[in-house]
């Protein structure tokens, strides 16, 4: 159920320049190590070696060129596909915990996620191809606004019964859906379609490419842009969709809005990365218990904290059983799934902006 959500509340509180230089020095730091380590560890010389070697114009060796190859082709592309996925994912639960007002409110858990799999999924079994490298991300998209806007219409605040629980059955009705419907297209798929499939119900980011970042950068650039631009009419509904709109908002236009820009982001994310969960629902409250609720800077901070915690997530799965790679999927499974316990169990559900 919406939780009021005072202004007193809404204020950043005094550790914010602390928070500020631990998430930035977090940030750079997990950012190195993901572009240093892997089965093939660079020392900080050698790293800043393979930075600056492309920049230049100086002859390489043979094992500085693969230095160079490594971090430049390889590791920066990874990394920047999970900063991009990570900070789509964690802005889009934040927004959709303001949206229903609920804080267990996550892609993943609802079923947005599950739903642009689906859509995903399709065009790979199917082997729709109508809009060439734009038809993957088109199709999750597109299965991703239908999904949300179902979501939205059976468990809306202001419906009767329309509380967390109602939520998480109908997160659980969508994601059962959409597991039949997605075992039926594994059945219709070929052996090599089971292997694209299998990537999609696990994750992974080891298909990041330069490609891929210029894909997926626009729509997450300019969802985050939104919704940043949207952090005060989402304070307002934090109140409750009466009160915010005798304070000014067009409460239909905002749905309507912030079911678009979500959907854009959680297909952004899974239309080279697959189904990864619980980073809208981890990041977002981590974030609150920080500097609080305020969205004008909880919005940032969780695309910020996003890809730190996905990187993070990566650089476990590619480091932990070398050089064989675990799916990130199971890697936030293992975070996200004690953490959504714990949130139950706290029992103490602020709503969007709590």
């Amino acid at each position: 159920m919406r939780q009021p959500l005072s202004h007193a509340a809404a204020r950043p509180n005094g550790k914010l320049p602390a928070v500020i230089v631990a998430v930035a020095l977090g940030f750079v730091c997990v950012l190195l190590a993901s572009v240093a380590l892997g089965p093939m560890t660079l020392s900080l010389p050698e790293l800043f070696a393979a930075l600056g070697a492309r920049l230049g114009d100086a002859a390489l060796s043979p094992e500085e060129t693969l230095n160079a190859a490594v971090v430049w082709d390889l590791r920066l592309a990874r990394s920047a596909t999970a900063i991009i996925v990570g900070a789509s994912l964690a802005t889009c639960g934040a927004a959709m915990q303001g949206l229903f007002g609920n804080p267990l409110a996550d892609p993943g858990i609802v079923g947005v996620s599950s739903g642009a799999s689906l859509g995903a999924m399709a065009v790979v079994v199917l082997q729709i191809s109508a809009l060439g490298i734009w038809t993957l991300p088109v199709g999750a998209f597109v299965a991703g606004v239908g999904t949300t806007f179902l979501i939205y219409a059976l468990a809306r605040p202001g419906r009767e019964g329309a509380d967390s629980s109602r939520l998480l059955l109908v997160g659980i009705a969508v994601n059962a859906i959409g597991g039949a419907i997605a075992g039926f297209l594994t059945y219709l798929a070929t052996t090599e379609q089971l292997m694209t499939l299998t990537f999609w119900s696990m994750g992974s980011l080891a298909s990041a490419r330069w490609l891929t970042v210029s894909i997926t950068v626009g729509p997450a650039v300019v969802g985050i842009t939104l919704l940043f631009l949207w952090a005060r009419q989402l304070d307002l509904l934090a109140l409750g969709e009466r009160q915010a709109r005798h304070l000014g908002v067009d409460v239909r236009s905002l749905r309507r809005k912030l079911i678009f820009v979500t959907a854009l982001l959680v297909a952004a994310a899974v239309s080279f990365s697959g189904t990864i969960g619980f980073v809208g629902l981890v990041v977002p409250h981590l974030i609150r218990l920080m500097i609080g609720p305020g969205h004008r800077l909880l919005l940032p901070f969780a695309a910020v904290g996003g890809g730190l915690l996905l990187m993070l997530a990566d650089l476990t799965a590619r480091t932990l059983d070398p050089p064989n790679e675990i799916p990130i999927g199971v890697i936030m499974g293992s975070i996200g799934g004690p953490f959504f316990l714990w949130m139950i169990w706290r029992g103490t559900p602020r709503g969007g902006g709590a």
